[in-house]
């Protein structure tokens, strides 16, 4: 931790505003003093994940509570953002610290060329000094906005821009064995494994309803990059500046993996399915053991609308999902696939047919 270079931070909602909705000022404060310390002396690099879009802009529009349709949190987001980074840039001009806005949604993560471009332009924010607040693009997402309250987008990110720690801030001091609010809990140190919480009833969203969140997302989003290779630290804002000093605070997750390719972290951790395929046991065995790629003759049925390139569920004959992949073939195309050979295919509809429907390297297994 102490050696950490580049830092993911990230912020929820009910860390930045009242309860009521809107931003505290205070709050936004601290934390930018604390972050703002630990760049100052140039050895680390900061990317800031902060929610707080939708609930700093419930109070402007007269909301008491966060909306449930999409409409209108959408409208929300519209408005907090412009509120949210305003005070982040006038909070980090207190330090001569620079902002740079980034909003994200999944299918940044997912499509080549937009990776590249978010990647791009983080690398270039930090070289030229400045600090990037990332949030995800509530505005226009749809099934993204409730992406677990930025938790996954952080653990991305921290791939996307090669960090070396990333440092989730909620209001609750780490992880705990039981409810924190109860006698007899206490909080855990250090997580080497999933096997190490299996035990633990993990909660969600909190009382306030400002966030989409709660602890679930938070270890979900430390499982993911941990696998990835990066260790996190859980804890709450105000232990933030203990955390980046590498001072006993939260809950450590220990690497339990090596880096992987960006979109395959995507296409496990962050893709929504736009169909699936039934396979057979011999293409189930192929794809899960043999770590094959799928052919059309492994394929015993499909369903949904999807097009080439979509991300679909590949199931076992129980309907059990085992592994989850890019698609070669649009939906419509697939069921005069089913159960030949791609030799016969390309002999009756030409070469182009002579090829995966799922290919090896665009696919991730669920389950061993």
């Amino acid at each position: 931790m102490a050696e950490a270079r580049r830092i993911v931070v990230k912020v929820g909602s009910s860390s930045l505003t009242t309860a009521q909705g809107g931003l505290d000022a205070d709050r936004v404060d601290a934390l930018v003093d604390v972050l703002a310390k630990v760049r100052s002396g140039g050895e680390k690099e900061i990317v800031l994940v902060s929610s707080g879009a939708i609930a700093a802009g419930l109070a402007p529009l007269g909301l008491r509570r966060r909306p449930k349709d999409l409409a209108r949190q959408q409208a929300a987001a519209s408005v907090g953002q412009g509120l949210l980074v305003a005070r982040y840039t006038a909070s980090f001009a207190r330090y001569g610290v620079r902002v740079g806005q980034v909003l994200l949604t999944s299918d940044d993560m997912a499509r080549r060329a937009h990776h590249r471009n978010a990647s791009r332009t983080l690398d270039q924010l930090l070289a030229m000094g400045a600090l990037p607040v990332v949030n995800e693009n509530d505005t226009v997402a749809t099934d993204e906005i409730r992406f677990g309250d930025n938790d996954r987008l952080a653990a991305l990110v921290a791939h996307l821009v090669n960090a070396d720690l990333l440092v989730l801030l909620s209001d609750i001091d780490g992880l705990y064995d039981g409810d924190p609010s109860k006698p007899g809990t206490s909080r855990i140190s250090e997580v080497r494994g999933p096997a190490d919480i299996a035990h633990v009833k993990i909660g969600s969203a909190g009382k306030a309803g400002v966030g989409t969140g709660g602890m679930v997302t938070k270890v979900e989003a430390a499982g993911i990059a941990a696998a990835a290779g990066i260790p996190v630290v859980l804890t709450s804002a105000v232990h933030a500046a203990d955390a980046l000093a590498a001072r006993d605070t939260g809950t450590y997750f220990h690497r339990t993996g090596r880096r992987s390719s960006d979109r395959l972290l995507w296409l496990q951790h962050a893709s929504t399915p736009q169909g699936a395929l039934t396979l057979d046991d011999g293409a189930v065995k192929a794809v899960v053991e043999g770590r094959k790629s799928l052919l059309p003759a492994g394929i015993a049925a499909v369903e949904g609308e999807f097009a080439a390139g979509d991300p679909v569920e590949l199931r076992d004959g129980a309907g059990r999902a085992v592994a989850r992949g890019l698609v070669n073939f649009d939906a419509k195309e697939i069921p005069q696939l089913i159960g030949r050979s791609t030799r016969e295919l390309a002999r009756e509809l030409g070469a182009a047919y002579e090829r995966e429907v799922v290919h090896r390297d665009d696919l991730v297994l669920l389950r061993a």
